[in-house]
């Protein structure tokens, strides 16, 4: 991506195995890079492309992850040091899935997540190679334990929010396996005090389960929290769906916008507004986050559930939409905005008279309220 990465580091990139690349052996390795590609996030200080590379390579190696031979399992490094990230190419398909085994590995006294980038397209990757670490590989030599947080990784992930942070993992399992044994889970902890975040993720032996505990658990009170339990991914099918509601409500919402407007003027009580501002449900926040920040997929939800948490203070909060960067480096509408969509008007005011004017990460945030035909229809950019 342009301008992302502040330094790359080839690592045989004319040659694999010793062999110079033909022109039809460097289309296969384009083709396939996303699905060789893994993300490392959570990187030590110190950590470089050389360090990476040197110290994957040497783990697959350990853990008998090497499925294309001798050398090197490691082909490339694309590092972010500001945002403690990288993007790891390895030589094949099916190295790239044994290193999803890797999860919380220490590396130079670090744990850190291994993870698959934002563009790992799983149907797509079915049919170039394993999908899913062996099962056979050694983890013990690498200080891991098999079906440990690695595992909570595929097509079929959950994302699973607004947790009790008093929960412990024990408690979340056996809640999360009611609906069947779990492949994996991963609940996300402060790498400082070790306490949970509030969200995980987890994946089930039988994918018919996952959808049926979406289902029985979205929603569900606990406490003086409300789970958020859906798939980690939303298909195409899926999301035309919504965008398909959301116009609909989006037309009901103008039509009473405009009938209100008539009657004699929208400035309902506690919602002070300039000459020019007209009132709506849909607040925009710019300079709260950066693109870089949204890459990670822990890190994404994260942001997402905690402005969740926030927006909820001021009232109805029913959703909230952070547009993300395009894997592909296409230009994205409303990058680096974040908006709060509130059942009533009067609580969007609330939301924007206190949240308006803050100070995130040394910026001012802004608050304005937005367009609702534009943002239900999709359009992040005006």
């Amino acid at each position: 991506m342009p301008g992302m990465f502040q330094n790359m580091f080839p690592f045989g990139t004319a040659q694999l195995g010793g062999l110079p690349l033909m022109p039809a052996q460097a289309m296969t390795q384009q083709a396939t890079r996303h699905a060789r590609r893994v993300y490392v996030g959570g990187l030590p200080p110190l950590a470089n492309e050389q360090t990476i590379a040197t110290f994957f390579s040497h783990i697959m190696t350990a853990i008998g992850g090497n499925s294309a031979g001798p050398g090197d399992a490691v082909v490339n490094v694309y590092i972010n040091h500001e945002k403690k990230f990288a993007f790891v190419e390895m030589r094949t398909v099916e190295e790239a899935s044994n290193a999803m085994a890797l999860d919380g590995i220490i590396f130079e006294g670090v744990s850190v997540r291994v993870r698959r980038p934002t563009d790992y397209n799983p149907s797509l990757a079915a049919t170039l190679g394993p999908s899913q670490p062996n099962p056979n590989l050694n983890l013990a030599a690498a200080g891991l334990t098999p079906g440990g947080i690695g595992g909570a990784e595929g097509p079929d992930r959950i994302f699973v929010g607004g947790l009790p942070y008093y929960f412990t993992e024990v408690q979340i399992r056996e809640l999360l396996e009611s609906f069947g044994p779990l492949r994996g889970f991963d609940l996300v902890k402060d790498r400082d005090t070790g306490n949970s975040k509030g969200y995980g993720f987890c994946v089930y032996e039988d994918q018919a389960a996952t959808d049926v505990a979406c289902a029985a658990l979205n929603g569900l009170k606990m406490g003086d929290k409300t789970l958020t339990v859906r798939r980690a991914t939303i298909s195409s099918g899926q999301m035309k769906s919504e965008q398909e509601t959301m116009l609909a409500q989006a037309q009901q919402h103008i039509a009473m916008q405009k009938m209100v407007l008539q009657v004699g003027g929208f400035n309902l009580p506690g919602m002070p507004r300039g000459p020019d501002e007209v009132p709506t449900k849909i607040l925009c926040l710019t300079e709260v986050i950066s693109a870089d920040e949204l890459m990670d997929d822990g890190e994404y939800e994260e942001i997402l559930e905690d402005m969740r948490e926030e927006g909820r203070k001021f009232g109805d909060l029913t959703n909230v939409v952070i547009p993300r960067p395009d894997p592909n480096g296409e230009q994205v509408d409303g990058l680096g905005k974040v908006f709060l969509e509130y059942g009533d008007p009067s609580d969007c005011a609330k939301a924007k008279d206190s949240l308006g004017g803050r100070k995130f990460g040394g910026n001012v945030v802004t608050a304005v309220y937005y367009p609702e035909d534009k943002y239900f229809q999709g359009e992040y950019g005006a």
